[in-house]
């Protein structure tokens, strides 16, 4: 299996992931909002508003990371970058996948541990409406290992670069795929004006 089919595999789970996120930062602000009015205007808060605001707030970050190292958008200083060679900038992003990695690795190895406690102990919010913790903890460990996959597939990709070399990417060419342009998008052809005599054209 080519490393572009693995990514074609896991972009449509990200996205799944991503879209799912969105849904709950939907809901967070709507609950937020409704608490809010409840609470000044009317005295009579949302039950149960905080507790869900929070679990639904992992989902939105944590649901998002994989999606967006797919598109290679997180923010970075590309100062230097811009102005390296081709294998400079491959050893740039080498550097950046391997701390990523070793990072979100140590982090998933304490979420696992922490969801599978959270699970045993069937841990819930304390308030007028109690919520398990081990959903969010779970999606926690999900998503960065999803991360990590993404990112063990870059490195990969980075290291062919860094050993083949070619081009260094124009500043055109970061922002393009930093706003995930993946292709170039054809110039639409020009208007015809119908008033336009044929010899003129």
């Amino acid at each position: 299996m080519t490393m572009n089919r693995l990514t074609r595999l896991l972009e449509p789970v990200a996205l799944g992931i991503l879209l799912f996120g969105g849904l709950g930062l939907i809901i967070s602000t709507f609950l937020g909002t409704a608490d809010v009015v409840g609470t000044q205007m009317f005295g009579v808060p949302v039950p149960g508003a905080t507790e869900i605001t929070e679990s639904t707030m992992v989902l939105i970050v944590f649901g998002a990371l994989t999606y967006t190292q797919i598109r290679r958008s997180h923010i970075r200083v590309e100062l230097l970058y811009m102005r390296a060679g081709a294998r400079g900038q491959a050893a740039m992003d080498v550097f950046a996948s391997l701390m990523a990695v070793l990072f979100f690795s140590l982090l998933l190895w304490q979420a696992t541990n922490e969801a599978l406690f959270s699970i045993k102990i069937d841990e819930a919010t304390f308030g007028l409406v109690r919520m398990p913790l081990w959903p969010a903890r779970i999606v926690l460990a999900a998503g960065t290992a999803l991360l990590i996959l993404q990112l063990l597939l870059d490195l990969v990709a980075d290291l062919d670069r860094l050993v083949k070399g070619g081009e260094a990417l124009s500043v055109q060419e970061i922002i393009e795929r930093d706003i995930g342009v993946l292709e170039n998008i054809p110039a639409p052809p020009e208007a015809i004006d119908p008033f336009e005599d044929e010899e003129d054209r």
